[in-house]
């Protein structure tokens, strides 16, 4: 049974930083698409990142140029640099596999 594990999120101001990471087992990571969603109130849930099991990736067009998606196939764990931290990119972060599997969730919350 595959299981993803969030964690790294909090509370931080406008233009901080935080590193989110996603720990998975059950399955054979390292030929996954591993990504990113993030959901904010009352909005749709929204790709923020992926990472092919070749690493090339893609980002939302609002978090280019500040976000980095990473893995590691050794320890099974995606991560998620995000820099220039904004108010709207408060939401919360669920980790997914394959298009199927979702973790459960870590808040990220910018403060002004």
């Amino acid at each position: 049974q595959v299981q993803l594990v969030e964690s790294g999120g909090g509370l931080v101001q406008a233009g901080g930083s935080l590193r989110l990471s996603c720990a998975a087992s059950g399955t054979i990571f390292s030929i996954n698409p591993m990504a990113w969603y993030r959901q904010a109130p009352g909005k749709q849930r929204e790709l923020v990142a992926i990472i092919s099991s070749l690493g090339s990736t893609n980002y939302a067009d609002s978090v280019k140029g500040r976000f980095t998606i990473s893995r590691d196939n050794t320890n099974n764990t995606v991560y998620l640099q995000m820099n220039s931290l904004k108010p709207e990119d408060t939401a919360v972060y669920y980790c997914n596999l394959n298009y199927v599997n979702w973790g459960q969730g870590t808040q990220v919350t910018v403060s002004l």
